[in-house]
């Protein structure tokens, strides 16, 4: 039976789904990487020989392709002179790179 009266209990809204959850936190955090890089004229090449990876990796990253760790999140926070910011969400724009206070 359908529709919602209001003695009717509307239905919970389901649980994300945590795989959902993880891509769209990749891609958040490669976003991030991504306009931190070009921000300091960066080529991928540049950024992974700050990081010690490879280029590979770093392109990987940038297209959603590797969650993000605390760790990776230090040494690339490290490379790019920058702090990390998290909000809440798992939305593009909940993960940048913010240059370090002057």
């Amino acid at each position: 039976m359908g529709g919602y009266h209001t003695r009717w209990v509307r239905p919970e809204d389901p649980p994300e789904d945590p795989e959902r959850i993880a891509i769209r936190e990749a891609m958040a955090f490669g976003k991030a990487l991504y306009d931190r890089r070009l921000a300091l004229g960066l080529s991928t090449v540049e950024l992974a020989q700050r990081v010690g990876m490879t280029q590979d990796a770093i392109e990987c990253i940038e297209e959603g392709g590797t969650a993000p760790t605390v760790p990776l999140l230090r040494r690339l926070a490290a490379a790019l002179n920058a702090d990390v910011r998290l909000t809440s969400g798992h939305d593009v724009g909940s993960v940048s790179f913010e240059a370090h206070a002057a």
